[in-house]
């Protein structure tokens, strides 16, 4: 994510290194490759002159000139502007006082509308609300279809009139059914186009005024660059919309419809879309992205997934077993399972902080060998698993066959579980009891 962006930043930043004090030229020089590698990210030009203005002022200000650090207090100072272009703090869905909350989904064809609505109702399902989906959109050959698979996957409902009936119908009469089932969330999926129309415009205005949403929430593909920000401004001129879901933001390497959309429509970027899964999507934390994209990575975000993957009890359980040497190798691929939960390995990476994502864009993570290293623990017997020492050539060979692998590779994995074991002792040997416990495995 931001990739190309978080390198020419960083590029752009050695202008101020090694200097005692900074000149009025020193941050000039600077701002002319800050400027460049904004430029560059697709970033609006009105945003970039903007940017560029503020932190120029602040950086031959007194806090920078009389700093000891200048070059630190420069990427402070920048730090401190993306978060305030981005929006200063997190925009929260707003929950309607009277239920239901009615999220109206807009946006152009392909930007991920009707994915999202699912991943939107799914999210707040965990939290306890009970969603509905409706699927307004009439003209897109499967749109409904694909509404009610999602649906079926979630274990979410979906309310369909088919395609024959008026999207404002099927709107109005979802609202209406959602408050007699007692649904406290309705995720209304409108209509797309391959462009900006009138008629796209004057039905979902239409929409609006028959159910009168809580949230418009316009679904935007963050890979398209500048044109999101004019789609942005299209649909907030028309619809003023509430907020802002950036969809497919884990292939964007520049960022510019991030930095841009919420500098030009006013209007707060509330979730990014980072991947296909269905659990993909996030909250929007402009610290958090600014962070990411000066390349100081995201605990926060790091560690939330952590928690939402681990399993207290059984972290609990997995600390007794070490602590009394019964940890096996079911255990082990129990740790990958809840390592895979946390998502996309390679995109937690780039919250790692001090990690150059630059150096690892060819070293990837690899899923193959994860699924060798399932393969032959499940070849094994139940007493291989929980006793590897009483594997011989033999039986090595046989579980090789089995599991579609090699000896080398299953002596390869029995040896990284040892040295997994041997670990997890030390840390589980530690004076304070609950020690491996807090570590909220895996790693």
């Amino acid at each position: 994510m931001f990739q190309s962006l978080t390198e020419k930043l960083n590029n752009a930043f050695k202008f101020f290194r090694n200097k005692g004090k900074l000149s009025e030229a020193d941050v000039k020089a600077g701002m002319r490759e800050i400027k460049l590698a904004l430029l560059e990210a697709d970033v609006n030009f009105k945003v970039v002159r903007d940017f560029i203005k503020m932190v120029s002022e602040r950086a031959v200000g007194a806090e920078v000139m009389e700093s000891l650090l200048p070059a630190q207090q420069v990427v402070k100072i920048v730090n401190e502007e993306l978060v305030r272009l981005m929006g200063d703090t997190q925009a929260k869905l707003t929950i309607a006082p009277k239920p239901p909350t009615v999220v109206m989904m807009v946006g152009l064809q392909g930007a991920g509308k009707t994915t999202h609505a699912g991943k939107l109702a799914a999210m707040y399902k965990k939290q306890g609300k009970k969603p509905l989906l409706v699927a307004c959109d009439v003209y897109r050959p499967a749109a409904i279809r694909q509404l009610e698979v999602l649906g079926e996957k979630l274990d979410i409902p979906v309310f369909s009139l088919g395609d024959k009936e008026k999207p404002v119908k099927i709107a109005k009469e979802g609202v209406k059914f959602a408050e007699k089932k007692g649904y406290d969330m309705v995720f209304v999926d409108t209509a797309g186009r391959l462009h900006i129309d009138e008629a796209l415009m004057g039905e979902l205005q239409d929409i609006k005024k028959a159910v009168d949403p809580t949230e418009i929430l316009l679904t935007v593909d963050a890979m398209i660059g500048q044109d999101a920000v004019t789609v942005a401004e299209h649909f907030n001129e028309q619809l003023d919309i509430t907020g802002v879901i950036l969809t497919k933001l884990d292939g964007d390497t520049r960022g510019g419809a991030a930095l841009s959309v919420r500098h030009i429509t006013g209007k707060p970027i509330k979730f990014i879309g980072t991947g296909e899964k269905m659990d993909a999507i996030e909250p929007f934390y402009p610290d958090r992205m600014a962070s990411r994209i000066l390349g100081m990575g995201d605990v926060l975000s790091l560690i939330e997934k952590a928690e939402a993957a681990y399993d207290e009890k059984q972290a609990a359980e997995l600390e007794k077993k070490i602590r009394s040497s019964t940890f096996t190798l079911d255990d082990y691929l129990e740790q990958f399972a809840q390592l895979k939960k946390m998502g996309n390995l390679d995109s937690l990476v780039g919250m790692i902080p001090g990690v150059n994502a630059s150096a690892l864009k060819n070293a990837k993570i690899d899923e193959k060998q994860m699924a060798h290293t399932e393969a032959i623990i499940k070849s094994m017997t139940r007493e291989e698993r929980d006793k590897p020492a009483v594997l011989n050539a033999s039986r090595k060979q046989r579980i090789a066959r089995g599991s579609g692998t090699s000896v080398e590779e299953v002596n390869k994995l029995l040896k990284q579980f040892d040295n997994t074991c041997k670990m997890m002792k030390q840390f589980a040997g530690g004076k304070k009891r609950g020690m491996f416990g807090k570590m909220k495995l895996p790693y």
